[in-house]
């Protein structure tokens, strides 16, 4: 148990950041999905021994409540063996009982030592989920960050290609190369203008709003106001 209780603290404790870079430098997703697989492998173990230990401790709690009724009982027996003079029932009674005595005081002890690896399992448990949940997210974050850049490489390796094919002394394919440059010029300009006349428009509305509001003040202030 201690064991695996060290392998969950060491999971719980992994640098996420750490992981991040790896992934990044080698542009994959493997060391992210084999700390997923050991973290979710060590859950499913950590799941088992909650309820082993979970079970252990019910027993211990059953047993001793079974003691403590047999003490209860005892102690009353002694008490009328005394009252009706039975000396030596009495002393064997007393004998009995403080031998369960001794034995409840041992299961209390077990009790207590079980209880708190039963919350430390149950702990490490809720960590060891909360870590898996945040993984999960970054692995879904970096997961598309790896595919931007990819998308990126694949954009540099395509300018690379109509660079390529531009310089290649064909004049077909040059003017093929030329004509997607011209149509991707085309496109950035028409952008460009729409987005200065959006600029305009805003432009003409806030200087007539502004226009607006100085001549009503003027009317307010001769008295000219409807």
């Amino acid at each position: 148990m201690a064991s695996l209780l060290e392998k969950i603290k060491t999971l719980i404790s992994a640098n996420l950041h750490s992981l991040v870079d790896s992934a990044l430098k080698a542009n994959s997703m493997a060391v992210f999905d084999q700390y997923v697989r050991e973290v979710e492998d060590n859950l499913d173990s950590l799941e088992d021994a909650v309820a082993t230990v979970g079970g252990e401790l019910k027993t211990l709690r059953r047993k001793k409540s079974d003691l403590d009724q047999q003490a209860a009982q005892l102690d009353r027996n002694i008490d009328l063996f005394l009252r009706e003079g039975k000396e030596d029932l009495a002393m064997a009674a007393q004998s009995k009982l403080n031998s369960v005595t001794r034995l409840v005081q041992n299961y209390d002890e077990m009790i207590e030592r079980q209880e708190a690896e039963f919350q430390s399992l149950k702990d490490a448990r809720l960590k060891l989920e909360a870590k898996l949940t945040t993984v999960k997210q970054e692995r879904e974050e970096l997961q598309a960050l790896l595919d931007l850049a990819r998308s990126k490489e694949l954009t540099a390796k395509a300018i690379k290609s109509l660079d390529a094919l531009a310089g290649s002394g064909d004049a077909d394919i040059a003017r093929v190369a030329d004509g997607i440059r011209e149509r991707l010029d085309k496109a950035s300009a028409r952008s460009e203008m729409l987005a200065s006349s959006l600029d305009m428009q805003m432009d003409e509305v806030l200087e007539k709003g502004t226009l607006e509001a100085q001549l009503a003040e003027r009317k307010a202030r001769l008295g000219l106001s409807e």
